[in-house]
């Protein structure tokens, strides 16, 4: 089956960021790409589910069915193609690429140290900070589909907009080759620098969350209506609104997904009553509720 690792029954909360999830029923660790192809065609149980390094989403109680395949850890390859091209594959963290480009003195994505989840997260919900989104950078991507097999797409063949991209079907992005600009690689560190430090005063990063929770309204940020709304700090279990980002939810120590589906509810009620305002989650929820 190659060097890849299949576990069964894997708690999945040792795999997202939340630290929260029930079990996989079959867990996939690739190694590489042909490892992985390998394992779609021989081993594969569907249906497939795509993870990372799990920051964006939230993996219900009661686990989820089929095969979970990681990306994260296996195919993190970056290459310089050019003097500003990189060809960076899916499995790689957004931090490490963001440090890739700036040592090779390239300038566009700073804002990538600041996510923390991999490049195909990114490409899959457009991941952004700082007014700068992922697929401003993309050239073309490599789509693996859970059949095994593989095609390479341009930027203009996928529908992209705020946090969403459609036009990878049921695939997961492989691979994508990024256009950066020549740049001095000091300049490039000192706004890196100064994003993370933004991040670290304005931030929970002292618990466990998976980011932002709710995608910001047109005109407007969650975060000020959920603050407005008077739901700052509020809890159910071990799941906190953070007192110090109102959009982040934290975990306090065991908080479980139905405490997060709640405070997520609670949210949303309390701003449409309040506001006229329905947030919509930018976490992926993923999974099967626990039975009882």
């Amino acid at each position: 089956m190659g060097s890849g690792r299949l576990r069964l029954g894997e708690p999945l909360g040792r795999h997202t960021s939340w630290r929260i999830g029930g079990p996989a029923e079959r867990f996939y660790l690739a190694a590489g790409e042909e490892d992985l192809r390998y394992f779609l065609q021989h081993f594969a149980q569907g249906p497939i589910t795509w993870l990372g390094l799990g920051s964006n989403v939230l993996v219900r109680d009661g686990g989820i069915r089929g095969s979970v395949i990681c990306l994260a850890h296996g195919l993190d390859a970056l290459v310089l193609q050019a003097p500003t091209e990189i060809l960076a594959e899916a499995g790689v963290s957004a931090v490490k690429l963001a440090h890739f480009a700036a040592h090779a003195s390239l300038a566009g994505s700073e804002f990538l140290a600041g996510i923390p989840g991999t490049l195909g997260g990114c490409l899959a919900m457009n991941a952004g900070a700082q007014g700068v989104e992922t697929w401003e950078l993309v050239n073309w991507v490599e789509v693996l589909q859970p059949d095994g097999t593989k095609e390479r797409l341009g930027k203009e063949q996928f529908q992209v907009g705020y946090r969403s991209v459609q036009g990878q079907g049921q695939g997961c992005f492989l691979r994508a080759s990024l256009r950066l600009a020549a740049s001095d690689k000091e300049q490039v560190f000192a706004r890196m620098r100064q994003w993370q430090a933004r991040r670290a005063q304005t931030q929970p990063l002292e618990w466990p969350s998976c980011g932002s929770v709710f995608r910001n309204p047109p005109g407007d940020f969650a975060a000020r209506l959920i603050e407005a709304g008077g739901l700052k700090g509020s809890r159910k279990g071990d799941a906190e609104l953070s007192t110090k980002h109102a959009n982040f939810i934290v975990n306090r120590g065991a908080a479980r997904a139905r405490d997060v589906e709640e405070l997520v509810a609670l949210v949303q009620k309390t701003v449409a009553e309040r506001f006229g305002v329905h947030l919509e989650p930018e976490m992926r929820v993923l999974g099967e509720a626990e039975d009882g």
